[in-house]
């Protein structure tokens, strides 16, 4: 059975309204095949930066008989909306799709859907809590792990430097603080010496201080919390919009706006929220503009934003070579290559503890020993939140509700939070 497209269209928010009436076999074809000469195609979909391009053309040389395509989205929410609406309509995944952790339990209620890739030969291989959020209560891994994102806070030195402050990056690490409230005090100091914003994204901002907590939006038996009672969303959220709007410390974008893209190449704001893969898209989206650094200090102590996993759906047509390559682009070796090149930072033990990667630097922000920084920043991080199978969508409603007040500006902070709480109301989940 086949949804109609305004059937999919409605539900593209809703992945297990999608999938438990799709009902359609797991078998159909991908987009994948045999050239007809012995040979294999493989397709791997991934989203934002991977840096993968070079370790796939690597491993097209160490085995001649596969040809690997990737196909890459602009952002993870057109990821996850290719993947779940493909994935209702029973074809045309790819043989390996990277998932991000925030919609990974959407996935999880479908592991019938996923390749098991339980193997023996990689046990240990992955952080205990990173292969956990994989891992189905009868021991189904459902995706091998890539990333972590432990954060630091990237800035502009000569930003900095125009407005009279720090620079060098232990001073920046003081001068920021390890709070929120000295975090944006920071801001107010250099607002009132600079026109250039502070920070980049109102929501941004709200999903460092989110992922501090460990019950966000759900219990920890997967029981959604009202939103309409959810004092501490509600404390985070006028915190953030009260620094954005109240303070003028935001710079009014939605984070992966065409106008947040351009942004960095017209000193757009000073300072981000900065997980390891941002890296990579901070020096795309910059090229050519100097100042980037890092500073080894997060507001609340540590946090992490992020990470994915490499996925094999069942409808690939060759999931025992689409498993191979999964394995072989996370082992730890090609993981610290993936951190090289686009600040994906491994979330293999024998990797963290690699001489290979701590002692990494960066050319692009300042030759910053991004290794050890980041390694720091994971070994700071004390909260594994969790993210049950209705995080994203409560997730959204919230951060929508930001958009509207500091972005769009068409909503008070009142009115916003009160359209969240009838859409959490109207997601049925009492």
């Amino acid at each position: 059975m086949r949804m109609t497209k305004s059937w999919i269209a409605a539900s593209a928010g809703m992945a297990a309204v999608a999938l438990v009436a799709a009902g359609c076999s797991s078998g159909s074809t991908a987009d994948s095949g045999d050239s007809g000469d012995g040979e294999v195609t493989l397709t791997v979909a991934t989203f934002n930066e991977f840096g993968y391009e070079d370790l796939i053309t690597e491993y097209m040389e160490l085995n001649p008989g596969i040809t690997v395509e990737q196909k890459k989205a602009a952002t993870s929410n057109e990821a996850r909306d290719n993947l779940n609406t493909r994935l209702a309509a029973g074809s045309g995944l790819s043989d390996i799709e990277a998932v991000e952790v925030d919609w990974l339990p959407e996935l999880m209620q479908y592991a019938d859907r996923f390749v098991d890739l339980s193997d023996p030969a990689l046990e240990g291989r992955w952080l205990d809590w990173k292969e956990a959020q994989a891992t189905t209560a009868d021991g189904q891994l459902i995706g091998y792990g890539t990333d972590i994102g432990p954060e630091g806070i990237c800035y502009r030195a000569d930003l900095f430097a125009a407005a009279g402050l720090p620079t060098e990056r232990g001073e920046v690490a003081a001068f920021l603080g390890d709070s929120w409230n000295e975090y944006f005090a920071a801001g107010r100091q250099f607002a009132a010496a600079s026109d250039v914003p502070w920070f980049d994204s109102a929501t941004a901002i709200y999903q460092g201080m989110i992922n501090q907590v460990e019950n966000a939006y759900e219990e920890s038996d997967g029981t959604p919390i009202p939103l309409d009672e959810n004092d501490v969303a509600r404390g985070m959220y006028d915190t953030v919009l009260a620094a954005a709007v109240d303070d003028g410390l935001d710079a009014g974008f939605a984070q992966w706006s065409e106008d947040w893209t351009n942004a960095f190449q017209n000193n757009g704001f000073a300072t981000m929220l900065c997980p390891g893969w941002m890296l990579g898209v901070i020096e795309g989206n910059a090229a050519g503009v100097e100042g980037w650094d890092i500073a080894d200090t997060f507001p609340g102590g540590g946090g992490n934003w992020g990470g994915s996993f490499l996925t094999v759906p069942t409808q690939s047509e060759h999931p025992e070579e689409a498993k191979a390559l999964a394995a072989w682009l996370t082992a730890p070796e090609q993981q610290i290559k993936a951190f090289q090149a686009r600040g994906t930072f491994p979330s293999q033990v024998d990797a963290l503890s690699s001489d290979a990667l701590l002692d990494l630097t960066n050319p692009f922000f300042n030759d910053a020993p991004t290794g050890q920084i980041l390694a720091n920043r994971a070994a700071a991080v004390t909260v594994t939140p969790f993210k049950g199978p209705n995080y994203f969508a409560i997730h959204q409603l919230v951060t929508d509700a930001i958009n509207r007040v500091a972005v769009d500006q068409i909503d008070s902070p009142d009115s916003s939070w009160a359209k969240a709480v009838t859409g959490f109301n109207e997601l049925g989940l009492g």
